[in-house]
């Protein structure tokens, strides 16, 4: 009777470990990405995005996928963001571009799948997402037609950008080591406790013998990955074990595009935003980008050491953790800690106009509202910037851990600001 427990200890204690090891593993190439993204927040800003994205032609989509793929944000964030580009000036086609070609990678997850997939992997992933961008922007110029304005340029406000070198450096190293920790968080615990199981439960190569290697192997991981939610950074360690099981590169591929770049809210949203032909033409590329370039990795990757020798090897999820990669895991949990701490007790305000800790300021508001929808901090600041950009509006605020967003100025029509944060994908209804 007393073996029971400690079997199930044991289990407990392996999964554990094995969850451990892999975060070790990733938190060096982990943590640096979190910088180099907090170097690119604050150069390439949302106003500098829409003045590039306007237009006709394929050179706004092209550029469009080809400034999606480093920037860190995942499915939920990127789809505010494509939303106010397209309110900015954006064309359909090149939203839908950016819409593609975004979520699918970001510096962080390509430094990520460098370690945990290796050299040729992390190389051709940034590729595949471009080359989904292209072909779904190409799509969308062709069959849907766009009668949206093509200004080509924001005429709303700028956000406040940091002042001077230390500004700049501060707010670099705010957003690398706080906000976007505290945003990628919960979905990168998640991928890593999945592939910790998947690890210490299932047998090396334990898939070999059901998914194969074949066609069949890569059309099911893109249909396991389109309906659920991965982000790119948390989908790595999870697809690392699918390989470690049996499954083929291609696969793994296959689940990389299809899981981040769709999920269920995601295609409604996308539907609201830029139509249901767009939607189906965005799930449509996504399936054919997932299983042909499973297709090509698969074909591509035994021969990448004879052509690319420099971008031969593999992944190292099951090699031995050295001393310094503890210390570089121990490191990634403080930071993603205290980044969850800070974050889940601020708001996000326009104007400066917050009461003391980061709480909202109730006995100044004039009109207030529930949002449903919002979890992070892209999602957040993509509702302040529509509520700044409202008429009458002279100071706001917007509570992510709650969803309560608040608006104070002089004639601001509650169905006004209702239809600004709906056109960004989210539910809002005035508060009593």
């Amino acid at each position: 009777m007393e073996e029971a427990p400690r079997t199930m200890l044991d289990l407990i204690s392996n999964v554990a470990w094995e969850t451990w090891l892999i975060t070790a593993r990733m938190a060096p190439y982990l943590l640096l990405g979190f910088l180099v993204a907090g170097g690119l927040s604050v150069f390439i800003s949302p106003v500098w995005l829409e003045r590039h994205l306007g237009g006709r032609g394929m050179g706004p989509v092209f550029r469009a996928a080809l400034f999606g793929i480093p920037l860190p944000l995942c499915s939920c964030g990127v789809i505010p963001v494509g939303a106010s580009l397209r309110q900015h000036g954006a064309s359909r086609a090149a939203t839908t571009s950016f819409l593609l070609s975004t979520p699918q990678t970001g510096v962080d997850s390509i430094l990520v799948t460098w370690t945990m997939l290796g050299p040729f992997f992390a190389v051709f992933r940034p590729f595949a997402a471009l080359f989904t961008g292209l072909l779904g922007g190409a799509a969308v110029q062709l069959f849907v037609p766009d009668e949206h304005r093509l200004s080509g340029a924001s005429d709303g406000k700028a956000p406040a950008q940091p002042v001077g070198l230390a500004g700049r450096l501060a707010a670099a190293l705010r957003y690398g080591l706080t906000t976007l920790p505290a945003d990628i968080g919960r979905a990168l615990l998640i991928g890593l406790v999945i592939a910790g199981i998947l690890g210490a439960v299932i047998p090396a190569d334990f898939l070999d013998g059901y998914l194969g290697r074949g066609a069949l192997s890569i059309l099911l991981m893109m249909i396991v990955g389109i309906p659920i939610y991965v982000c790119a950074t948390a989908s790595v360690p999870v697809a690392a074990s699918f390989i470690f099981l049996g499954a083929s590169p291609g696969a793994a591929l296959a689940f990389l595009i299809a899981g981040p770049a769709t999920n269920a809210a995601t295609l409604t949203t996308i539907a609201r935003i830029l139509g249901r032909r767009a939607a189906v033409i965005f799930l449509l590329t996504v399936a054919v980008s997932a299983f042909g370039g499973g297709l090509l990795l698969d074909f591509l990757s035994p021969r990448a050491g004879d052509w690319l020798p420099f971008l031969s090897g593999t992944g190292h999820h099951h090699e031995q953790v050295v001393w310094w990669e503890h210390l570089a895991g121990l490191g990634l949990v403080l930071v993603m800690t205290q980044s969850w701490w800070r974050t889940r007790r601020q708001a996000a305000c326009c104007d400066g106009e917050c009461g003391p800790g980061g709480k909202m300021d109730a006995p100044l508001q004039d009109l207030e509202f529930t949002v449903t929808g919002i979890s992070c901090s892209h999602c957040s600041g993509s509702v302040k910037r529509a509520m700044e950009e409202l008429p009458g509006v002279t100071a706001c605020g917007v509570d992510l851990g709650s969803g309560r967003v608040w608006v104070r100025g002089q004639a601001v029509e509650p169905a006004a600001v209702v239809a600004a944060i709906e056109a960004l994908g989210y539910g809002a209804v005035p508060r009593a």
